[in-house]
């Protein structure tokens, strides 16, 4: 039996690692502690998270609210100029008045890109660029959804 026979597909993001998507939360938990330990680390940490959250969405993306905090900033933060480190506030105050919209259907492909590739960065500019190659790849993979996710940007900025 080789290590390769071993490996799992995560359900969310198709990682293949020792335990699934147990093994992929455990390579996201390392890297939030990373963000929490080490400053220089911190700067994408909020896109960080709605990428992962946009990835393993049955989780992180369960329902509307969810779904459009992490793809809405995902979109605000790639579009927009939006912050990578910190929410975007008519965004989060958007999503809290409007819980009682409907969840759109999600991409079954979710990028190609995953969390074991910011993993594999070495540095804080390393990770900052691969966080923002695993943020474009899955926006990409999330197509279908731009024009619903730029409308909720757009209604909670005024526009």
């Amino acid at each position: 039996m080789t290590v390769e026979d071993t490996l799992e597909p995560c359900h969310g993001c198709g990682l293949r690692i020792a335990g699934g998507a147990v093994g992929c939360q455990g390579v996201m938990d390392e890297i939030i502690a990373k963000h929490f330990s080490e400053v220089t680390y911190f700067g994408a940490h909020r896109l960080f998270v709605d990428v992962y959250s946009v990835q393993h969405p049955d989780r992180y993306c369960a329902s509307f609210k969810s779904l459009a905090a992490h793809l809405g900033h995902l979109c605000w933060s790639l579009e927009h100029g939006g912050t990578w480190a910190t929410p975007c506030e008519p965004l989060r105050r958007w999503v809290e008045r409007h819980p009682h919209l409907e969840k759109p259907a999600l991409p079954a492909f979710r990028g190609r890109l995953t969390v074991a590739d910011v993993a594999a960065a070495d540095g804080p500019a390393a990770h900052r660029r691969a966080i923002e190659a695993w943020a474009r790849d899955a926006w990409e993979a999330y197509g279908s959804l731009h024009g619903v996710a730029r409308h909720w940007v757009n209604e909670a900025l005024g526009r």
